[in-house]
């Protein structure tokens, strides 16, 4: 076993990365929320199971693609995964702002506390799941494959497929288009200072309503990505897939320091590889269970993950 373990090391590695980037843009809705609002958003988990039916219906409706159609090369290749990429992000942002007015704005105006906005944000959830699980009469979805996921090359005898490397390099592009936006942009900066003191910022003049409404889209947005990226992977979704995408996205956020967009970089890749070592060992049927114990691994010996609270620098 652990010889055949270091035989596929490399090739469960690139998997294991581009599993992990999903999971990171999933955290970053977590943890945009979370470092302006200081609440979970447990709807994000639903935000994502929306944008993969979005990319499944940009390309077996609105492209005509069949599981027996040809696959598509060129600009139209580019083209469908620009155009599903692009739709899913934007379905997922808006999605991700009706919530923010539906879940949370009214009880934030009132004071309500942390539990009831987390309350109204897990029946949300369960509206949505619920829903799409009637729907879709509570079976898996198939993706028609648009693109033939052939090998492009060779790292140390491990074949490198063409949709990981989309995946680690597009995903990788958006966390670092979110990074500067967040430390360059004038917006950015105002969600920043929300995050850090928003008795002060509304004293600046920032309109609070305003922000929390930009977080809820972007954070949005990264979550509709990993929905697109994930169907690229995986050609399938469900009703329930939000729920242990979430999970696992979750305990990534909370791995790296929820609320710090550095921590769900590094906390959504070091779950990707274990995931996908643990698999080899245990068998995909153990997955959850590795989420799950690493969740309470964490929070029993470090509950604030590896980069602590430096949240108020660089919270989101």
């Amino acid at each position: 076993m652990i010889g055949n373990f270091f035989d596929q090391f490399w090739s469960l590695t690139f998997g294991g990365l581009s599993l992990g980037f999903i999971y990171i843009l999933i955290a970053l809705g977590y943890t945009l929320v979370y470092g302006v609002l200081r609440m979970i958003n447990f709807a994000n988990s639903e935000i994502f199971m929306i944008g993969t039916f979005a990319t499944v219906i940009v390309v077996r409706d609105l492209y005509k693609f069949t599981q027996s159609s040809e696959y598509a090369t060129g600009f139209r290749l580019w083209l469908i995964l620009g155009t599903a990429l692009l739709i899913t992000m934007i379905v997922s942002g808006l999605l991700s702002m009706v919530v923010e007015l539906v879940a949370y704005r009214r009880l934030r105006r009132r004071n309500s506390g942390v539990l009831a906005p987390l309350i109204s944000a897990i029946g949300v959830s369960m509206v949505l799941a619920e829903s799409v699980r009637i729907m879709t009469d509570s079976r898996p979805v198939a993706s028609p494959r648009a693109m033939e996921k052939s090998f492009i090359g060779k790292f140390f005898d491990a074949d490198i497929r063409l949709d990981n490397t989309i995946i680690v390099i597009a995903a990788l592009l958006l966390f670092f288009a979110l990074w500067n936006f967040i430390n360059r942009t004038r917006l950015g900066k105002a969600i920043r200072a929300v995050s850090m003191n928003p008795s002060a910022a509304k004293l600046m003049g920032i309109d609070i309503d305003k922000i929390v409404s930009a977080t809820f889209l972007i954070g949005g947005v990264m979550t509709g990505a990993a929905g697109f990226f994930y169907v690229l992977k995986y050609e399938n979704t469900a009703s329930s897939i939000g729920f242990e995408l979430g999970i696992a996205a979750f305990t990534a956020a909370i791995l790296g320091g929820i609320g710090n967009i550095k921590g769900a970089f590094f906390g959504g890749l070091a779950l990707g590889l274990l995931e996908t070592y643990a698999s080899f060992f245990l068998g995909t049927q153990w997955k959850a269970v590795t989420v799950f114990i690493l969740l309470v691994m964490v929070l029993y010996t470090r509950p604030n993950g590896l980069f602590g609270e430096s949240i108020t620098q660089t919270r989101v």
